[in-house]
């Protein structure tokens, strides 16, 4: 079975201070065949302020040292978490267009600006009408975002779910995801498996099934890990359940193309 990580973060997104060098060793220290390293660029700060570019140079210098240091033994690309690139196009297109890309994780990770555009982790949730208030925003957000042309694969689905502790569903969502699901189908992206570092496994099983029904192939696994010591956690166990759901291959990139590996 072919392992890769595809949703990491270094010492250049904001939520991290490991070097890429330490995320790399911790992904062959776990077993992993391939990483892909995602640093945050979001096209709104953690409080809803604008952002229009990514400062790609340390970024391509710091993925070239670490894929000198790990030729052998780990195959290593260099991707990038765009959040909330539905809302400025152009500059979303510039910013992807970085020829030593790989692979473009597309995300939500602020309200809507008409909401006032904060992050979702510092969004109060002290009921379950709150959560679904959230919820409302976030899917809607995920729907023009899907229809986007800056992304590869929708990065974790389930997202604000990690941040309620009121009782909450998605089942009264599932109309919603699934055709955000087959609007990044009819345009050829995917999806990812987000195992937030081992932590959300099983609750992936009806959005997979959503998604085969919406005739989705594309499936990355990703553990979010923002520390060496999340690198890989839950990837196998993602890994069986996406072929318990009957698909028979997971992805990774080369330079924005996906390829399929057999499960």
């Amino acid at each position: 079975m072919y392992c890769s990580d595809y949703h990491t973060h270094s010492q250049l997104s904001p939520d991290s201070s490991a070097p890429l060098e330490q995320i790399a060793q911790a992904a062959v220290e776990a077993g992993l065949d391939e990483l892909c390293v995602t640093d945050h660029c979001d096209l709104l700060t953690l409080q809803g302020e604008p952002v229009e570019r990514y400062d790609w140079p340390p970024a391509v210098a710091q993925y070239q040292a670490a894929a000198a240091q790990f030729s052998s033994g780990l195959t290593l690309k260099l991707g990038l978490e765009l959040g909330m690139g539905h809302l400025n196009p152009a500059a979303a297109q510039t910013i992807v267009s970085q020829p030593e890309l790989d692979f473009v994780l597309g995300s939500v990770h602020n309200q809507s600006p008409e909401k006032g555009g904060v992050d979702f982790y510092y969004v109060p949730y002290p009921d379950s009408a709150a959560c679904y208030a959230a919820l409302d925003d976030y899917f809607a957000s995920m729907a023009i975002l899907a229809a986007a042309p800056c992304y590869d694969v929708l990065a974790h689905i389930i997202y604000p779910l990690r941040y309620m502790e009121a009782p909450v569903s998605l089942e009264g969502y599932y109309d919603r995801i699934r055709a955000i699901l087959r609007t990044a189908v009819e345009n050829g992206r995917g999806m990812e498996v987000n195992t937030y570092r081992g932590r959300t496994v099983a609750e992936w099983k009806p959005i997979l099934e959503l998604y085969r029904d919406c005739g989705g192939e594309i499936l990355t696994v990703g553990s979010d890990a923002h520390i060496p010591g999340g690198v890989g956690k839950g990837i196998r166990e993602a890994m069986e359940l996406i072929a318990g759901c009957s698909f028979r291959y997971v992805c990774t990139y080369d330079k924005r193309k996906p390829v399929f590996h057999k499960l």
